[in-house]
């Protein structure tokens, strides 16, 4: 074991951080104050390139560090920044909220200073791009809104163009092949609104701005006269697909349906792939207070995880908390749109974006009653009307209070300032409670669904978010366990209001109840099979339909022993998900009337949606049948003739790449990995139509022994670190590809017995 001491100024008294062999730095502190400040310094140290870019990419200073390429990034960005009072925002998360950001955005400039200092290393990024990290303010933590996942602007977008190019009925329908709608409902167009005029231009600076950031030679290079070409950073469609199919399993089991008698309570939330993980795990202790789980690295707290009482996690859940806003422009006055029968001034802020070797640049934002005008043409702004310009809806912040709930009663009041994401929230505890709650800010929407763009004229507005109370929730429910996978989850018996109409599909959700339901006797081991099966409702009930239609033999003998399994050896699965993915949704939605414009909007399509159209056919039309024998001709070109020899894995692979790796060493980015499952099995592998290429699924997993604290596992992708070359950078990537998971080690002596490295951070006088 090595120990490293560093004086630092800033701190009342000693902080002990001790990091095991898997890379979690276990925090010990004897103040609150001193606790946020370590973990904050314990960030930098670990994932310092990370935060600082994020830090700039979502307050909009990237051109600052990398010049004119990032310009209208950075413009795109400010028009989301929060811009309320601060009272009220630190308010909604905890009494404490901004002394705790205050603590943490110190220890991250503690550790800032010293790198600039050259007493600690710069991490090589840093060194490549030449550029050097900056210092916090603790409004940054909660000032940035850009990285929260919300819905469903883009998709009103989409679903309105549709409807556009093959009219309102027809296109509604087509629209159901892109996105299922639950419960169902009928989308319509506001009374007045052109839907000619809703072009792909309109949220081009909103998808700008929930952009990651892109590195390469040529943007880096880029002058003044040049800002202008790095404003679409993948299209439309892509976007709408990454933002709205992100999505989670969690479920928590009574300890009466566990072989312990102990609840168990596991998680693995989904998002897309990066490197370093989304997601960082530490532990967090101090008297009075003792939590570990994990949380994004920039954010102070855990947002799932336990804290010796209470285990707590989370998935998306499906409320609507976008809409896109359209006026009517004063013809001799741009700033002018018409609301509630007259005209309104728009609210203009100009800003200075620092540009990296040129002069400063000013901009002008501007911003409606209803949020940030994205775009202006035609006579016709468009404005993006999300809860991010609400107070308390800073992302996973109000995990602050959640973290130090101990029991049901404190667990539903904290959730009672959750804004956003909109969430799944679950909680087990030692009582033997078991509860879920969907939390997250949900707009009270004035004669309409939120399914289409509607006028920003006053007839359409918003009366509120809906109060906690009346919102579902279950506690201890009689069949003894909670199972949520960002389905469609309401109560059957459910007599309020609607959050929303987009959800994703069914088959991880009805596959995990059904699973616990046929489990009286729940194991860990049990629970890590579940979150690393690769099974495929949608895929089975394809392969059952065409097992029942006359497909030519060689088809129906690769088929005939396909159960659903989506395993990267399985060479079935290859079949099902290439036709599924590739062929089978154009083929229907020719079938169904679709152009090749409304074609290329509704791609791609929802899997559900496509296989609910299969199963409703009573035999094999041509124009199926061709697309089926497509999907073999594509398996032989990708995989040889013989598909004995085919496998899933060998062409729906994932390689996570280091943001900088067109400009990196080849050593920091990873060989692709096979991997099986898709967006419909519980290990969940979303992947691109075009290259089969994985994009998103779990990066941390966890399964918590509720009680047994110790016996606790999780697995986080690739590793802890964030530096390259690190040992602890790829250390945990061959055990979660592997479907192995690790000790979540909570108590001191466990830990003391797996700590391979101790830091002391040493107090001293601010001065010394």
């Amino acid at each position: 074991m090595t120990q490293t001491s560093y004086r630092v100024a800033g701190l009342d008294a000693d902080v002990t951080i001790r990091i095991d062999r898997c890379g979690i730095a276990h925090i010990r502190a004897e103040t609150r104050d001193d606790l946020f400040f370590a973990q904050g310094w314990n960030a930098a140290r670990d994932r310092l390139w990370q935060i600082d870019l994020a830090r700039k990419r979502g307050l909009g200073l990237l051109a600052g560090d990398f010049g004119p390429g990032y310009l209208e990034q950075d413009r795109a960005s400010r028009l989301f920044l929060y811009r309320g009072a601060m009272g009220p925002e630190w308010a909604a998360y905890a009494p404490d909220a901004q002394a705790i950001c205050t603590a943490f955005a110190a220890g991250i400039n503690a550790h800032v200073r010293d790198v600039l200092a050259g007493d600690l290393p710069l991490p090589p990024e840093f060194a490549l791009l030449g550029n050097r990290p900056s210092l916090w303010q603790p409004e940054d933590v909660v000032r940035i809104r850009s990285h929260s996942l919300t819905r469903n602007a883009t998709s009103e977008l989409l679903r309105a163009r549709v409807m556009a190019l093959a009219g309102a009925d027809r296109g509604a329908r087509l629209d159901l092949l892109r996105r299922n709608l639950e419960p169902p409902v009928t989308p319509t167009f506001a009374d007045g609104l052109d839907p000619a005029i809703l072009s792909d231009r309109v949220l081009r600076d909103f998808l700008l701005a929930v952009s990651p950031v892109s590195f390469s030679r040529e943007r880096l290079d880029a002058g003044p006269d040049e800002a202008h070409l790095w404003t679409q950073p993948t299209a439309l469609g892509e976007i709408d697909r990454i933002a709205t199919t992100e999505g989670s399993n969690n479920w928590v089991v009574s300890g009466a349906r566990t072989a312990s008698g102990r609840p168990i309570l596991c998680l693995d939330p989904h998002r897309t792939h990066a490197l370093p993980s989304v997601r960082y795990l530490v532990h967090l202790t101090m008297p009075g207070f003792d939590a570990i789980g994990a949380g994004e690295a920039m954010v102070p707290g855990i947002s799932m995880g336990h804290n010796g009482t209470a285990a707590f996690g989370l998935t998306i859940y499906g409320a609507d908390q976008e809409d896109i806003r359209v006026y009517d422009i004063h013809p001799d006055d741009p700033d002018l749109y018409r609301h509630d029968g007259g005209w309104r001034r728009m609210d203009t802020v100009r800003e200075t974006i620092p540009l990296r070797g040129h002069p400063d640049r000013q901009v002008t934002l501007r911003f409606t009653c209803h949020g940030p005008v994205v775009h202006q043409q035609g006579g016709h702004a468009f404005a993006v009307q999300t809860v991010w310009t609400r107070p308390g809806t800073a992302p996973y912040m109000a995990s602050l209070s959640v973290m130090r709930a101990r029991d049901r009663g404190a667990y539903l009041a904290a959730l009672r300032g959750w804004g956003c994401p909109s969430v799944n929230h679950i909680y087990g505890d030692t009582a033997g409670d078991i509860v879920w709650k969907p939390s997250g800010a949900e707009p009270l929407r004035q004669g309409h669904d939120g399914l289409l763009p509607v006028p920003g004229d006053g007839r359409y507005e918003w009366q509120g978010m809906a109060a906690p109370e009346d919102t579902p929730i279950e506690v201890n429910p009689t069949r003894g366990f909670i199972a949520t996978a960002n389905a469609m989850n309401l109560p059957e018996d459910w007599q309020g209001r609607i959050p929303g109409h987009e959800w994703l599909d069914r088959s991880r959700h009805d596959w995990l109840n059904r699973t616990l339901a046929g489990n009286g006797a729940v194991t860990l081991q049990d629970c890590a099979a579940m979150q690393t099966s690769c099974h495929s409702d949608i895929a089975m009930r394809l392969a059952d339909w065409l097992r029942s239609m006359p497909i030519p033999q060689a088809m129906q003998d690769l088929l005939a022993d396909f159960s659903g399994d989506l395993g990267p050896d399985g060479n079935a699965a290859a079949l099902i998900e290439i036709w599924l993915s590739r062929h089978l949704g154009p083929a229907i939605a020719r079938l169904e009337g679709a152009s090749d414009a409304a074609l290329a909007l509704l791609e791609p399509f929802d899997h559900a949606a496509l296989a609910a159209w299969v199963e409703a056919q009573t035999s094999l039309c041509p124009a199926i049948l061709t697309s089926l024998r497509a999907a073999w001709a594509d398996c032989q070109r990708l995989m040889g003739d013989d598909p004995a020899r085919w496998s899933w894995g060998a062409v729906h692979r994932l390689r996570l790449c280091h943001p900088l790796h067109r400009l990196a060493p080849e050593a920091w980015s990873m060989a692709d990995i096979p991997r099986g499952g898709s967006s419909s099995s519980p290990n969940y592998a979303g992947y691109r139509p075009g290259d089969l290429g994985v994009e998103m699924g779990p990066s941390v997993r966890m399964l918590i022994d509720v009680g047994e604290w110790d016996n606790s596992l999780f697995i986080n992708s690739p590793g802890q670190s964030g530096i390259p070359g690190s040992a602890h950078y790829t250390d945990l990537l061959a055990a979660w590809a592997g479907g192995e998971y690790r000790p979540l080690l909570y108590s001191s002596a466990a830990i003391d017995r797996a700590t391979e490295a101790r830091i002391i951070l040493r107090a001293t006088a601010q001065g010394d």
